[in-house]
């Protein structure tokens, strides 16, 4: 699956369309401590957080995540927001809680 057929599932509310839309996705990804996501997400996942600042989006692109998924109704701040706008990074939010986001992600892989 592709970041944009992630996109055009409907799961998640998109919330930045980011540049990299035909990245595959190798699998999910759970973490709310930043310091484990930059030494463990693996390359082009989808992470799933409730970790909604300018470091998170740091974090992902460092790590090659394909895109983030914002769990249980968090959101991007402003500045967030802004950067990834700038660094064309997809971002999506849900109201499920992280686990079960993750595991919706994970249905969908082969």
């Amino acid at each position: 699956m592709t970041v944009r057929e992630l996109i055009d599932s409907g799961l998640f509310e998109l919330i930045n369309k980011g540049d990299v839309l035909d990245r595959e996705i190798t699998k999910p990804f759970c973490c709310d401590l930043l310091s484990i996501a930059m030494g463990r997400a693996p390359e082009g996942c989808v992470w799933v957080t409730v970790m909604g600042n300018m470091n998170t989006l740091a974090v992902a692109a460092l790590a090659g995540a394909s895109c983030l998924v914002m769990a249980e109704g968090m959101v991007l701040d402003e500045v967030a927001l802004k950067k990834a706008e700038n660094q064309g990074i997809t971002v999506m939010k849900t109201e499920l809680p992280v686990f079960e986001a993750a595991y919706m992600v994970r249905q969908r892989l082969p």
